[in-house]
């Protein structure tokens, strides 16, 4: 592995950490989903596959923090499933994650399309 893909590698992983509160809140966005199927949806992605080690803890914190709920439910023989859907906190805390993101996309966007010597344009500065 090169430097640069060691480079990309690590920038990858900070950019996937620095979304993974608004990924698995937008993944239950009106669904409730047991934990591995969960990671199944977020492993289905390349920018969101994370392992259980790391779901597992991060689902704990947002559940502390009251953004969603978790229940044990029994299903027939197989042992029971805990499964997770987002509370009216977390709704509201999605919306504010998502309006923040799609700010940055933009920000982003319009940096990537006027490189240049020119002065950059901002708004509300």
């Amino acid at each position: 592995m090169t430097t640069d893909d060691k480079s990309q590698e690590k920038w990858e992983v900070q950019l996937r950490k620095g979304s993974l509160e608004l990924v698995i809140l937008a993944a239950l966005k009106d669904r409730t989903l047991y934990g591995l199927e969960l990671l199944k949806v977020l492993q289905s992605f390349k920018s969101t596959a994370i392992t259980e080690g790391t779901l597992y803890p991060l689902l704990d914190r947002l559940k502390r923090e009251e953004l969603m709920d978790a229940k044990w439910v029994q299903e027939g023989d197989i042992r029971p499933r805990k499964y997770y859907c987002l509370t009216a906190q977390g709704e509201t805390k999605l919306a504010d994650l998502t309006n923040l993101w799609r700010q940055s996309v933009q920000d982003i966007e319009y940096l990537l399309a006027h490189p240049g010597p020119d002065p950059i344009k901002v708004s509300g500065v």
